[in-house]
């Protein structure tokens, strides 16, 4: 079967993806299983320009994931239009809020820390909190979460595209806050987008392998200001977006009609986005 998620091969295309919330701080680095996400989703979380990520897995099954940070409310959202269960330590209070409602499936830290989810000691709190693919199995069992799903939300070349002198674009840079700054250089022989951050290559811990893309998509949206901690990106509606993949750049839009509906992609002319089968970094 293939991944509706990735478009590549899978044995577990049917399971329900599994949404974890990650840290960005440069303590927490390297992540584990970050390379080995299907999708990753990206975003500042504070005015100053504090990123957070959420890392999707369908396909492998980590056996180490962390630093597991907070739910935010912005993320809450894009975990629902995957059908995914949501895995995050506690969370801001309208996030929490929401998630104890029952808005999603999720699993919280807080609750089943020493069971479902362990510290590191190497590492400083509040970056040491780790769970693995096989102790969410367990959890997720035990509260007889949906195991599967019908998703189906994007279309994935069959081969890379031709690319032209117009189009060619190598490098993407994310121009975050200090330290959180990314950057995406395009590697030929594996058509993919090699990741590094503050200037420095990004590593899986687990892996040992530096993090890439098969497509990059840069979503322009707007953000609320809540307070000097917080601010709450919209990420239901609709706006422009870039996305890179095969070496080139094409202009496109995003749409997500409301927290439920998938997220889509689609060119300036309305056509729905075929990505590159591998990791989706939006």
């Amino acid at each position: 079967a293939i991944s509706a998620l990735s478009g590549l091969p899978c044995e577990r295309a049917t399971k329900r993806p599994i949404a974890v919330m990650l840290a960005s701080d440069p303590e927490a680095r390297p992540l584990s299983a970050l390379g080995q996400a299907d999708m990753v989703f990206e975003m500042p979380v504070t005015p100053g320009g504090i990123t957070r990520m959420m890392a999707v897995f369908q396909c492998n099954t980590p056996k180490e994931i962390g630093s597991i940070r907070s739910a935010r409310e912005d993320f809450i959202p894009l975990a629902q239009g995957l059908d995914a269960i949501l895995v995050h330590w506690g969370g801001e209070k309208i996030a929490l809020d929401a998630l104890n409602r029952g808005v999603i499936d999720n699993i919280d830290a807080l609750k089943y820390e020493g069971t479902t989810f362990y510290r590191k000691s190497s590492i400083p709190k509040p970056h040491n909190g780790f769970t693995s693919s096989e102790l969410l199995a367990r959890r997720i069992d035990l509260f007889g979460y949906r195991a599967t799903t019908s998703l189906d939300p994007y279309l994935h070349q069959t081969a890379p595209m031709d690319r032209n002198l117009g189009s060619l674009a190598t490098t993407i840079d994310m121009p975050w806050a200090q330290g959180m700054d990314v950057r995406f250089t395009y590697d030929t022989p594996s058509n993919a987008y090699l990741r590094t951050r503050g200037g420095t290559p990004e590593y899986d811990a687990v892996t040992k392998a530096q993090v890439r893309a098969s497509a990059v998509v840069l979503m322009k949206t707007t953000a609320l200001f809540q307070s000097d901690q917080y601010i709450r990106v919209n990420t239901v509606g609709s706006g422009t977006a870039t996305i890179w993949q095969d070496g080139r750049r094409i202009a496109g839009l995003w749409k997500k009609e409301r927290a439920t509906a998938t997220l889509q992609f689609t060119d300036s002319k309305g056509a729905p986005i075929a990505f590159e089968p591998g990791t989706l970094w939006i």
